[in-house]
């Protein structure tokens, strides 16, 4: 009752603004990224403007445009990743980090080969998605040295690009794949592949807790601090998208053209997928773990990314 109330409160409150006054938020995208899903669904169901301001996205065909229109202030926001954010800030530029999933991809093994530690990838042809620098392969990696394997002497490494690895394992040109969750859920579904080691588990084998937003929605900080109430409204838009999208399966047929599921079993495995990458509201803990595993991956600890640059949400009477 209390929800409707309020609900009917805030879409009052809504339409007292003139046409065309809703602040205008720009975000960047991957045309058929994973992000574009729940922003279609956010537009779809109107929750910008149920929320006080309207959504822009930008489509773009790969990661690189989508960084540049950010930095560049075509954009006020993009998806990122959590390093390239911290890279940012130690470069002398500030972003803001609004956690958007928690989906680190995978280790899968082709048909046939037995991989249940991480001892068996000695003498194996692995794959890996995202170049050296993948937090997957960095976490892998750290979790073999700490039991004395070095992967770059013991195992034979090829990076390139997801789709092509793909492609490499089903032609069984490769043992073993380090990839992202979404290009995992594809070679899974099909029975093409099978998960060899969780990337969860691999994480809490460094003592790091699981769980961890290390995809987010970055902002220029200095934008940030002069929208602070536009930023919260996208925010709470886009905690109601994701609870929608978890909770009521159908909306998930009008989101599918986006998806591009070659059969019903991938189109199951990339929803369940989403879903299971939902984080958690962030807590000073999670985000003390989050700068824990910047330091893993390479970043100096004296520039780390600060507390405040990492977005809590906080209770707001505009919430419906």
């Amino acid at each position: 009752m209390f929800r409707l109330l309020g609900l009917l409160a805030w879409l009052l409150l809504a339409s007292t603004a003139h046409a065309g006054q809703l602040p205008v938020l720009k975000l960047s995208v991957l045309q058929f990224g994973t992000a574009h899903w729940e922003l279609d669904h956010l537009q779809r169901e109107g929750l910008d403007r149920q929320y006080g301001f309207e959504l822009e996205v930008r489509l773009v065909a790969n990661l690189p445009a989508s960084r540049i229109a950010l930095s560049s202030g075509e954009v006020q926001g993009a998806v990122v990743d959590l390093t390239w954010a911290q890279a940012r800030y130690a470069g002398g530029d500030a972003y803001r980090y609004l956690p958007y999933s928690a989906q680190m991809g995978n280790v899968l093994a082709a048909p046939g080969v037995r991989v249940d530690a991480v001892a068996d990838l000695r003498g194996k042809r692995i794959g890996v998605a995202g170049g050296p620098d993948s937090k997957g392969w960095i976490i892998l990696d750290e979790v073999a040295r700490r039991h004395d394997i070095d992967l770059a002497r013991e195992a034979t490494i090829q990076y390139a690009a997801p789709p092509l690895l793909n492609q490499a394992l089903r032609r069984g040109q490769l043992d073993v794949l380090v990839t992202f969750w979404h290009f995992a859920a594809e070679l899974t579904a099909a029975g093409q592949a099978e998960t060899a080691l969780n990337m969860q588990e691999l994480l809490a084998t460094l003592g790091l807790e699981t769980g961890l937003p290390i995809l987010g929605y970055a902002f220029r900080d200095d934008w940030a601090q002069a929208h602070e109430d536009l930023l919260r409204r996208f925010a709470d838009a886009l905690a109601e998208a994701k609870r929608q999208l978890a909770e009521a399966p159908h909306h998930w047929q009008a989101i599918r053209p986006l998806m591009r599921a070659v059969d019903d079993d991938h189109f199951a495995a990339l929803r369940e997928g989403f879903i299971e990458g939902i984080p958690d509201p962030l807590g000073e803990r999670q985000v003390s773990e989050l700068q824990r595993l910047l330091v893993l991956t390479g970043a100096n600890p004296e520039r780390l990314m600060p507390e405040r640059l990492f977005y809590r949400a906080e209770p707001s009477p505009r919430t419906p």
